[in-house]
């Protein structure tokens, strides 16, 4: 099938170079990995000139150490609790200082936000929707990241997918053992309804957890286990198309 074909295509390092998942391989450590993933994941929207850019100025702010710099409280210098001057585009840095201010607590109550996720795992494995939830949980509060698991969610998908699936030359893996690859959930946006749609897998307009639900699933069909190999076979076809 066409999918399978273009999900074999596209899944490569090559994938990386100009993707946000870029950032994530540029740092070393695991939890420092998930974090510098995690910031990158929020703020992917808009075109990638524009927040790419941005999110490498985190990292090079934060000298390459983006747990330590959040951990330790670094980023108040950068990011204030008056500042109302835009950092991107709908997002002041008064809102980047409110995420990093509740980052500061997860890792100070929990280790990181991977063990928080662990903890909750509790010995068995998170369903991706319930890990979505698990997120909402803790950063909803702040306006970099959706105030309801009932979205589409789709960076916090972008982020499992990176976290969860193994054996990838894009995804890391770290949280393989605690998060439920089979179970994540199709990141959804624009684009990806387009071209599901152009292959009449999907036949609604508006983007929504229930509707990211669904294609997840009719993906499932495609790739038994790890439906989230469409990702790629998605943006594929866009690309070949």
């Amino acid at each position: 099938m066409k999918l399978r074909a273009l999900a074999a295509k596209y899944e490569n390092e090559g994938f990386i170079k100009g993707d946000p998942s870029f950032f994530m391989h540029q740092v070393e450590g695991d939890v420092n990995r998930e974090t510098a993933a995690f910031v990158a994941s929020v703020l992917s929207f808009g075109a990638r000139r524009q927040f790419m850019p941005k999110i490498a100025s985190i990292v090079a702010e934060a000298r390459g150490d983006v747990a330590g710099w959040i951990a330790d409280g670094r980023f108040e210098k950068t990011f204030a609790q008056d500042d109302e001057s835009v950092f991107y585009r709908f997002y002041k840095r008064s809102d980047m200082r409110a995420f990093f201010d509740v980052f500061r607590g997860v890792f100070a109550e929990h280790g990181s936000l991977g063990a928080r996720l662990r903890k909750l795992a509790d010995g068995k494995k998170l369903s991706g929707k319930d890990a979505v939830s698990a997120i909402v949980a803790l950063f909803g509060s702040t306006p970099l990241v959706p105030s309801s698991d009932k979205s589409a969610c789709k960076r916090i998908c972008m982020f499992l997918r990176w976290m969860t699936r193994s054996s990838s030359p894009v995804d890391l893996g770290l949280w393989d053992s605690f998060v439920d690859r089979a179970s994540l959930v199709m990141p959804l946006d624009t684009h990806v309804i387009c071209e599901a749609r152009k292959l009449g897998m999907f036949p609604w307009k508006a983007a929504s957890m229930q509707t990211a639900l669904k294609l997840t699933a009719a993906m499932e069909e495609i790739f038994p286990g790890d439906p989230l190999k469409a990702d790629f076979a998605l943006f594929g076809l866009g690309v070949d198309s």
